[in-house]
């Protein structure tokens, strides 16, 4: 009876708090969004076809290599940005250290810098990673004599695997020292942010 009491007062509660959730779509970020991810794919993938036309196979592996570890990388960030304690950069603004108000404006509008982060840039570079995964399968099967399907097989299995192994070790270091790697983010991109 007490249980079914405080389970009913439980549910009031997270019902009240619920009604006063935002619950509207910001419709001007998600179109901004939406052709930001278009122009960045489309000026990536430019130089990606041209890079890997009549390119050599270690070129092409570096290439590979350069966009997981981009999508890791901003992934970090993506998350750094939502677990960063916001009173560590107060502090470091009140100190007046350069990048904490950059750092702060970034944890300000966490949900868009996430999402661009880990959605944009992340799925973009997986996506690219699987078309450059395409023509070092070519070139291997040539150069190899393989059959191109089994080669395309295990490259593309090899590239997920990098992927999706080191995100998952991002995701822990970013978890544990969110606030050296957001610092460090936002002292790079002060420049564009005009920060002093």
């Amino acid at each position: 009876m007490k249980d079914k009491k405080n389970k009913e007062q439980y549910n009031k509660k997270a019902n009240k708090q619920n009604k006063n959730v935002n619950l509207k779509a910001d419709y001007k970020w998600i179109i901004t969004i939406t052709l930001t991810a278009f122009m960045i794919t489309f000026i990536m993938s430019i130089f990606s076809e041209s890079a890997l036309k009549d390119i050599n196979l270690t070129l092409s592996i570096l290439i590979v290599l350069i966009f997981i570890v981009l999508g890791i990388v901003f992934d970090m960030v993506g998350i750094s940005v939502t677990v960063a304690d916001k009173k560590v950069f107060h502090s470091m603004a009140a100190k007046k250290v350069s990048g904490a108000k950059t750092a702060l404006k970034l944890i300000a509008n966490n949900s868009k810098v996430s999402s661009f982060c880990n959605d944009v840039i992340g799925d973009i570079c997986g996506i690219l990673s699987g078309t450059a995964a395409g023509t070092i399968a070519i070139l291997l099967a040539n150069k190899l004599n393989f059959n191109i399907f089994y080669v395309s097989l295990i490259i593309t299995s090899i590239i997920a695997a990098l992927t999706i192994g080191g995100k998952a070790l991002g995701k822990s270091i970013a978890i544990n020292h969110s606030n050296n790697i957001l610092y460090k983010f936002s002292c790079v991109i002060k420049v564009f942010t005009g920060e002093k």
